[in-house]
């Protein structure tokens, strides 16, 4: 490659690669001598680049943070990537990336070339993001766990539970996970000496303690099922069996991807077990059938099918059948 431009652009797309390269790769990679690659790195560290260089057999060049931001190289995939993920940040559940989503997104397009742009357009009007109405997250905790887990420290922060209580804890981060419009935070608790699964947008005054933590095993190797899974086990959960006056074949044509357990009982009826964090959904679901049904468990699903009844009757102006 002798144009020593388009040389540079290539050299600095490679660098940009989050590892260390030794210069006879990046001499192969770009068909140069290793010499002018040395030349190279010093005319990109003239123009600001911060290019680390390691002596020895495992030696080699890569590019690390400095005291300002340089320009970046990205191809045509990275750029429509990162342009359609800044427009769906402004948003996402992380309190403050609004704006700089914004002004990000505004300073890309203006350099994008017309046909990156349409792709951009074309997927944003493609596409529609449910704004988030949820809790949301102040960025400066996450960036203190992430910068704890990436360090292996311990942290201290303040935690709110459920229930309005606060308390202090000391823990020692493992991954962050967002689920949903929510972000949590894998962590070992040392005060109770327990893997803990704790919401961002209940943590304050997050501090890296300098601490180093301790090697642990993790408590799952997926960790984001593991964190449904704890979230599941939190949530109320209402175990629900009614005999359905349909056979378990077209009942279960209906439910779908929904239909839990059903046996056949012959003459036209099945049993329906499933269940569900609220009774509401129980109640819609069994009343959406249109069958006949009675419930044998629980009892709160009866009374809850009796309120609603009072309620369709009363909206109807009729009186309750006695």
């Amino acid at each position: 490659m002798t144009d020593t431009p388009a040389r540079l652009l290539g050299l600095l797309s490679l660098l940009q690669t989050p590892r260390e390269w030794p210069g006879s790769e990046l001499a192969g990679r770009l068909g140069v001598s290793p010499r002018t690659i040395r030349r190279d790195i010093d005319r990109l560290r003239e123009l600001g680049y911060p290019v680390e260089a390691s002596r020895g057999v495992a030696g080699g060049y890569r590019l690390v943070a400095g005291t300002a931001m340089p320009p970046l190289v990205l191809d045509d995939d990275e750029a429509v990537a990162i342009a359609v993920g800044l427009r769906t940040a402004a948003g996402q559940s992380v309190s403050g990336i609004e704006e700089a989503s914004v002004r990000a997104l505004a300073k890309l397009e203006q350099v994008l070339p017309a046909r990156l742009r349409r792709r951009v357009g074309t997927l944003g009007t493609a596409t529609v993001a449910v704004p988030a109405t949820g809790p949301v997250v102040d960025p400066a905790q996450l960036t203190v766990f992430a910068g704890a887990i990436t360090n292996h420290e311990t942290v201290r922060f303040r935690y709110r539970a459920n229930d309005g209580a606060e308390t202090r804890r000391r823990a020692e981060p493992l991954r962050l996970v967002a689920a949903g419009r929510r972000w949590y935070l894998v962590a070992y608790d040392l005060d109770r000496a327990d893997w803990r699964v704790f919401r961002a947008d209940r943590v304050r005054d997050a501090q890296a303690t300098g601490g180093r933590t301790t090697p642990r095993k993790p408590p799952a190797a997926d960790l984001a099922a593991y964190v449904l899974d704890r979230l599941y086990d939190l949530a109320p959960t209402y175990r629900a069996v009614a005999v359905l006056a349909e056979p378990a074949a077209q009942i279960a044509a209906r439910l779908g991807l929904a239909a839990g357990e059903l046996t056949d009982l012959g003459d036209g009826r099945c049993r329906w077990r499933t269940h569900a964090d609220t009774l509401d959904w129980l109640a819609f679901r069994l009343l959406g059938l249109g069958c006949e049904f009675t419930v044998e468990e629980p009892a709160e699903l009866v009374g809850h099918l009796k309120v609603l009844g009072a309620r369709a009757h009363a909206a109807a102006g009729e009186p309750l059948p006695r």
